[in-house]
């Protein structure tokens, strides 16, 4: 049980193997993408978001509640917005109801469940690394979508590839289950003559 007006958020520092882990994860997190996450987040969002303060613990503060990460996702709708009310609070589970207000929005976007991190991952600082790499793809899904609505410099983010989907007529597809790939090798002119394997059987 924990003592009185201890916060079960704040965990106290890990050991052993759990440090391992954390200091893993930590090394993951890329300042340089930092800088460009936070030039894009405040050219789209405009100067009412702020600034963080520089490094990981900053970055975390300034996304911590939601707020700003909800702002981003709805200039990247043209039409109606995905987060309906963006209301900063002091309280824990309404700043984690706003992360996941986001998530959903940028799942509705496009973004992959692979590429999202989980609301723990930033409201407790447990991945910032996962943070970045749904920025990232949201970023990179904005460049690729080119809707207008991106407002950032086009090398930030790599664009994503598209489907580039192809008709073959019904003579086609009939055509391509004759050949034979390369890879299947082929049997012509193949036979077992003249091929012996071992001595040949004894009869006494």
């Amino acid at each position: 049980m924990a003592a009185k007006g201890v916060s079960m958020a704040n965990k106290g520092p890990s050991y052993g193997m759990s440090r391992q882990v954390q200091d893993k994860i930590d090394s993951k997190y890329d300042p340089e993408l930092e800088q460009i996450l936070v030039e894009w987040i405040t050219r789209q969002c405009g100067s009412s978001v702020g600034r963080p303060e520089p490094g990981k613990m900053g970055f975390q503060a300034w996304l911590k509640d939601g707020c700003v990460l909800s702002e981003l996702i709805n200039t990247l709708f043209a039409g109606e917005k995905p987060v309906k009310r963006i209301q900063s609070s002091p309280m824990a589970f309404k700043q984690m109801e706003q992360i996941s207000q986001f998530l959903n929005a940028a799942e509705k976007y496009g973004v992959t469940k692979t590429d999202m991190f989980q609301t723990v991952d930033l409201w407790e600082g447990k991945d910032m690394a996962a943070v970045q790499r749904t920025l990232s793809a949201l970023g990179s899904l904005a460049i690729t979508k080119d809707e207008g609505t991106y407002n950032g410099d086009p090398n930030w983010f790599f664009k994503k590839s598209q489907e580039n989907k192809r008709d073959f007529s019904d003579e086609q597809l009939k055509a391509g289950k004759n050949v034979i790939g390369l890879q299947m090798g082929s049997n012509k002119g193949a036979s077992q003559e003249g091929m012996s394997y071992g001595r040949p059987r004894q009869i006494l």
